[in-house]
């Protein structure tokens, strides 16, 4: 038995790779959508204005932070290709993913020691967490063909995505307790709690992914290096481009990915800045949001891939983008703090599903290859191009007209141009007989 055969639907394996997202999704959670968001927001405001000064320019806080957003996706999407090809021709998947988790881990300690005179490191510190994030998910996400067998892979996706919100509600619901209630741990300066939070994540992070990396193989087809690594590892990423325009129904499946992607990850990175905001609400009121949309993800993920079992992956999808483009056309009316949380709601059971029957799809619809690493960082690049766009566009329509409002409802394009091109992809299949994609029973 080879060493690809032997991991594959291992439990042991498939335990250690669902537990990375336990490991990283604090990150997510704390510092993209919850406390560091909040913090951020609270530190950068007064009562008088809201305008930053950075890099000798003025921004509206908001604005700067989809714009620091945008920024830092783009280099991981320039760069997440050719590593990702070197990954693959080298056997150094592993090796790469430790590295991305170490420099998103260490970049969240540096957190610690951001305050309202060291914007700079708030910045700094903010966009290499989430190139150490971003980046580490590239390789990570990789692994989920190696690993498991297309039967198996909508829900090995789904048990991913849901230790991943239960860990990081876990750490979340300490770090509020000791936000709310810092006597109980002998805090008496105001900031220590959050930016101390911002420490925990990342030594969360780099503890819990060291379980990961224990586990999870090295160099699964024994790979040899021979010559330039850099020249052999662009030549590996220039097949797979040739490989993949051959593919039509890989194509669509990632140009749709492209399109609702950008939807779902503006949604998530702006949440909680849209009820501040926007509603007006207040910090506990948003934590308690954010709180609803992870537990009600844990259901929605395993929801998904039964649906996906029973009607197939594409018409699971389906139905999470129509749902999704309801939400949009919602959020413009809400105007109050029960209707954002029933808002809430509706989002944690769709995110759940999208992102983890995204991630499966594209994963049974790759061919019979060795160079997963280097089909996944395509996958990477339309997640992060279409974050940068969505989050830019966010900010930019929010600094012409002055509301949020406008920017939600532009997210329904994206769902809607997504929702389209999976009706193209299904009569695709449907031509091809795919089987990887249709119901199971």
């Amino acid at each position: 038995m080879t060493k690809a055969e032997e991991i594959k639907n291992n439990p042991k394996v498939i335990r250690a790779w669902s537990m990375y997202d336990w490991a990283n999704s604090v990150y997510s959670l704390v510092i993209t959508s919850t406390i560091f968001p909040i913090y951020y927001s609270a530190v950068t405001s007064n009562e008088e204005s809201d305008i930053v000064y950075f890099l000798g320019r003025e921004f509206k806080n908001t604005a700067l932070y989809s714009y620091v957003l945008s920024f830092s996706f783009l280099i991981i999407a320039l760069v997440s290709p050719i590593l990702s090809g070197i990954a693959d021709y080298s056997g150094a998947k592993k090796s790469f993913m430790k590295f991305f988790c170490w420099l998103g881990g260490l970049s969240c300690v540096s957190l610690y020691f951001f305050t309202a005179d060291t914007l700079w490191i708030g910045i700094l510190g903010f966009v290499l967490a989430t190139i150490g994030f971003s980046g580490s998910l590239v390789f990570y996400n990789a692994f989920l063909p190696e690993i498991a067998t297309p039967d198996r892979q909508d829900r090995v996706s789904a048990r991913g995505f849901a230790l991943g919100y239960i860990g990081s509600s876990l750490l979340l619901i300490f770090n509020l307790i000791m936000i709310q209630q810092p006597a109980w741990f002998g805090i008496s300066e105001s900031s220590f709690a959050p930016r101390f939070s911002f420490l925990l994540v990342g030594v969360w992070w780099i503890g819990f992914a060291s379980y990961s990396f224990y586990h999870l193989p090295s160099n699964v087809y024994n790979r040899k290096v021979k010559g330039s690594v850099l020249l052999n590892g662009y030549k590996e990423l220039l097949k797979v481009v040739q490989e993949i325009k051959h593919q039509k129904a890989l194509l669509i499946f990632l140009v749709s990915f492209f399109f609702y992607n950008m939807g779902v990850q503006t949604v998530m990175y702006v949440a909680a800045l849209f009820g501040d905001k926007e509603l007006e609400l207040e910090s506990g009121q948003l934590i308690l949001t954010i709180l609803i949309i992870q537990f009600v993800a844990i259901g929605g993920a395993y929801l998904f891939s039964y649906l996906s079992s029973k009607f197939g992956n594409v018409k699971a999808l389906l139905l999470a983008l129509i749902v999704w483009t309801i939400v949009c056309f919602a959020a413009y009316f809400i105007y109050h703090a029960n209707e954002f949380y029933m808002l809430a709601f509706t989002v944690g059971m769709v995110m759940g599903g999208v992102q983890s029957l995204s991630r499966s799809t594209y994963s049974k619809l790759l061919p019979n290859t060795m160079d997963h690493s280097s089909y996944f960082s395509f996958y990477d690049v339309c997640d992060k191009f279409g974050t940068v766009l969505g989050t830019a566009s966010y900010g930019l329509i929010e600094e012409l007209t002055g509301s949020m409002r406008n920017s939600v409802v532009t997210l329904m394009s994206f769902f809607i141009a997504g929702l389209i091109l999976l009706v193209v992809l299904l009569r695709n299949l449907k031509k091809q007989n795919n089987l990887r994609l249709q119901p199971q029973t």
